[in-house]
């Protein structure tokens, strides 16, 4: 298996999770917590989505998916809002209202397809561009992939935890 082979399966096992933990879900089972301080699914979604979206865009050079259509009135968020969750209070989290399980998977595969083809795309060299020199080492393409799958998939076990206890209590 090549390079970029191995972060497309990353990638598409991080897409498996969040369908299973969202699919079916009403509006009420999205946005609810299990405790007050605790995310939903709704955000963790989200949150994991803008996260990739606003990387991988960054790799590709590319305007984010979000912009692409108003997505952030979908999400009940006002129009043009770039946030993407980090360092979100409780109140912001709660803020965070997916219109539909339908509107966050969409949202979410339209940025799985631009990542497949962003990664797919990348040669071994593209790995080891520097993105971001803020950080000491500097971050490359490669390091910035690793921290959008691993941010992705803590995220989405996440969601599935609390589909689980959403379903547990139905």
């Amino acid at each position: 298996m090549d390079i970029d082979g191995l972060l497309l399966d990353a990638f598409s096992r991080i897409t498996e999770v969040v369908h299973d933990a969202v699919e079916g879900l009403g509006v009420d089972a999205l946005v609810w917590r299990p405790e007050p301080q605790a995310n939903p699914i709704g955000w963790l979604v989200w949150h994991l989505t803008r996260i990739q979206d606003d990387h991988v865009s960054e790799i590709a050079g590319q305007e984010q998916t979000w912009t692409e259509r108003d997505w952030a009135t979908s999400f009940g968020l006002p129009a043009g809002a770039m946030d993407h969750g980090w360092g979100h209070t409780s109140e912001q989290v709660a803020a965070v209202r997916p219109a539909s399980a339908a509107v966050l998977l969409e949202y979410h595969d339209r940025v799985s397809e631009r990542t497949v083809a962003v990664v797919a795309s990348l040669r071994p060299d593209d790995l080891d561009r520097i993105i971001d020199d803020n950080y000491e080492p500097p971050v490359s393409v490669g390091v910035r992939l690793v921290s959008v799958v691993d941010d992705g998939m803590q995220h989405a076990g996440q969601a599935a935890y609390v589909r689980g206890m959403i379903d547990r209590l139905a």
